[in-house]
């Protein structure tokens, strides 16, 4: 992360520490304010480039992370963002990506909302933080759990293939099971 002379950076990638990637306007422009557990800053760039740049970061395009949330659990329009499953960054944004005023929250970090009137919602973040946004509240919510599937998705994938490779792994190692007990063959064994 590279911070100007201004207090705004050039660079960033999202952390596990990010809570929220929203619009501000800058001038005549739309930067981003990104907001992580205690600190804050400016970035030229919108939230839509964040989100890209950090997917890119963690080793995947923008496109191939909508493309999986399609695969896994069938999302494609406001889809939400598996960033870096490994550590839990999923972020969801509050309307069509496209439009200007899309926010991205970590899904993560909102431990609480409520309804404000028909059109708004208060988020309450980890660090006791609250925002107001102009997202009704059953929308937020739907976007929230829609999230929490796709976290529990790759989750299950990821330890399906742990165990497959567990079982692979002991296997051509000597491991061998027979009723409920496994015995361990150890290279002594093999030589007597």
């Amino acid at each position: 992360m590279k911070e100007n002379n201004q207090g705004i950076i050039e660079e960033y990638e999202i952390t596990p520490h990010t809570l929220m990637v929203s619009p501000i306007n800058y001038g005549s422009k739309i930067y981003a304010r990104i907001v992580e557990m205690e600190d804050e800053f400016i970035s030229p760039f919108k939230p839509l480039e964040i989100i890209k740049k950090s997917c890119e970061f963690f080793g995947s395009s923008y496109e191939g992370r909508k493309q999986g949330t399609k695969q896994l659990i069938n999302i494609t329009h406001k889809a939400p963002i598996a960033i870096d499953p490994t550590s839990s960054i999923f972020f969801f944004p509050t309307t069509s990506p496209l439009r200007p005023q899309c926010i991205w929250l970590s899904h993560e970090h909102v431990v609480s909302y409520d309804r404000l009137d028909s059109k708004h919602t208060t988020i309450t973040f980890r660090n006791r933080q609250t925002i107001d946004i102009a997202v009704s509240c059953s929308s937020f919510e739907n976007q929230l759990h829609r999230t929490s599937f796709l976290k529990t998705k790759l989750i299950q994938r990821i330890e399906e293939t742990k165990r497959k490779s567990f079982y692979l792994f002991t296997e051509a190692n000597g491991v061998k099971a027979s009723r409920g007990n496994v015995k361990v063959y150890t290279a002594l064994d093999i030589q007597n």
